[in-house]
């Protein structure tokens, strides 16, 4: 009996409680290093199909990019030298296969591969599991609800507002109009696009490109984007640990409760409004219907909707796809437009001959203005607002060449890359518009020119996305020239959406009446 009191205090001692958890720590720790390591090997023999740039053992190739406005160039010369493929590895144990070439890029975005488990993650605090992260049946499910919401006759009415949001900002920029000064384009322009988001998706005239100081929601979307770009640049914040109880963690929780509460207010005002409203025919009748009122009615084949947490979901998606990189892509338009004058004044010239006196762009405009539509597309090429698209195998995947990955390998589609790729486009660093004469579209392979993605799984709101730039462009054209500041160069920055580190600078003075 003695010996078992004394054997039960030796138990349950304090130094050896902690010995025990210590021991049990390093056994964790040991596992799970067993496992990272194994997982390492296997993804060496994997990659070994695949040459490509020498890396560290501990760092990978992460010392290699300098987020000095050199990386894009690094990633072209080693897209020189490894035509189809290359290995880039983010430390010791994460790898993704980069692919740049036509041929490699249609195995992966004619498949619907979920995106990728990494950087994904971070944007699902905000915006859950909508169209962009989700995958699978819900994936399916809510692409086939949301498709007729970007149909062309429900995108008619939003030229109008996209419009409305072009004017107040161009009547902004009237100060710089007169006096030779170079403005940064990229605030200005996110503002407008993020105007007309809010415009198409809520019916919400929120005043924020005068108001964005004073408006809860709009600080709170901004907020939720900066800490995005943080995140995905800061390493030690890919530990979700780690973010999480960081005070960047912090202001993200606070920031997705404001963006939740609004979103969710706006949705169930919304829905008590079309209960009373009782018939979707009324709805149209007495105002436009939005992107909000399309998923609201939305319905499957067995007469079910979306649920308040999935409505949401999608609005957030929208809201972050749709004016972050609409944005960059109309700077880089505007930028373009900039530095080819004589580009310029023959899409100015378009323009007014399509526009006829108008103010306003209207639907038939949209499709007659063709030289103007092709000057937008090579600026995508050059500079697309998603540089890489990345995606995750579930099941192996063969490439046309014979060389195979398993389940679970991370693939990269570096879009800058196959725009810039030289076995693709002749002079590709030359800005040429007529590369999009439908002659010359027709010698180049369909996967060659990605901007929106392609496949099943390609950008859902790409032609709303090219009529605001097309709008955008023309009535910006109708007013101002845009003339560059060779003093500033944009430093490009490929992360989830194009940037340049030290902004998009131009001048402008009003166009001769």
């Amino acid at each position: 009996m003695d010996s078992t009191k004394a054997f039960v205090k030796y138990q349950l001692g304090f130094p050896q409680i902690l010995h025990l958890i210590a021991v049990l720590c390093l056994v964790a720790v040991v596992y799970k290093l067993t496992i990272l390591l194994a997982r390492r090997r296997v993804l060496i023999q994997n990659m070994n199909l695949f040459p490509g740039p020498p890396s560290h053992w501990l760092f990978g190739h992460v010392k290699e990019f300098k987020m000095d406005g050199t990386d894009l160039q690094k990633s072209l010369k080693w897209g020189q030298q490894y035509p189809y493929a290359y290995p880039l590895w983010f430390g010791p144990f994460v790898c993704f296969l980069n692919i740049h070439h036509p041929d490699y890029v249609k195995t992966i975005l004619t498949s619907t591969e979920p995106k990728d488990n990494l950087a994904y993650n971070f944007i699902k605090a905000w915006i859950g599991e909508g169209l962009l992260v989700s995958k699978g049946q819900k994936w399916f499910r809510h692409r086939r609800l949301l498709t007729p919401g970007f149909h062309y006759e429900v995108l008619k009415p939003y030229l109008n507002l996209m419009s409305d949001s072009v004017k107040t900002m161009l009547d902004k920029w009237e100060r710089y109009a007169n006096t030779n000064e170079s403005f940064e384009l990229f605030n200005p322009v996110s503002l407008m696009t993020l105007d007309t988001i809010l415009k198409c998706a809520f019916s919400d005239n929120s005043n924020c490109q005068t108001e964005s100081g004073t408006n809860e929601y709009i600080k709170a979307v901004y907020e939720l984007t900066d800490l995005i770009k943080l995140r995905f640049r800061t390493f030690p914040y890919h530990s979700d640990l780690i973010f999480n109880l960081s005070p960047h963690g912090f202001r993200q929780r606070k920031a997705c409760k404001v963006a939740h509460s609004h979103t969710e207010e706006v949705i169930r005002k919304r829905k008590e409004a079309l209960k009373k409203e009782n018939d979707l025919d009324c709805v149209q009748n007495k105002r436009n219907m939005d992107f909000l009122d399309i998923l609201l009615v939305a319905r499957d084949e067995n007469k079910q909707g979306l649920s308040d947490e999935d409505i949401r979901a999608e609005v957030d998606t929208f809201m972050f796809e749709g004016h972050d990189t609409t944005a960059s892509a109309m700077s880089f338009i505007l930028y373009s437009l900039a530095c080819h004058p004589e580009y310029q004044q023959r899409c100015r010239d378009e323009v007014i001959q399509a526009l006829d006196g108008k103010d306003t762009m209207a639907w038939e405009d949209l499709s007659n203005i063709p030289y103007t539509t092709m000057f937008i597309k090579e600026s995508l090429r050059l500079y697309p607002p998603v540089p890489v698209i990345s995606r995750i195998t579930t099941k192996p995947i063969t490439f046309f060449d014979g060389r195979t990955l398993p389940e679970g390998t991370l693939i990269g589609t570096t879009v800058i890359g196959l725009h810039r790729n030289a076995t693709v486009w002749e002079n590709p660093e030359v800005f040429d518009p007529l590369r999009f004469l439908p002659e010359n579209v027709s010698k180049r392979p369909p996967h060659a020119f990605v901007p929106f993605s392609a496949g099943p799984r390609n950008c859902i709101g790409q032609n709303f996305a090219m009529n605001e730039l097309k709008v955008a462009t023309a009535l910006t054209l109708k007013r101002y020239q845009l003339i560059e500041d060779p003093t500033h160069k944009p430093k490009l920055l490929p992360r989830l959406v194009l940037r340049s580190i030290n902004g998009i600078y131009i001048k402008i003075k009003p166009v001769d009446p």
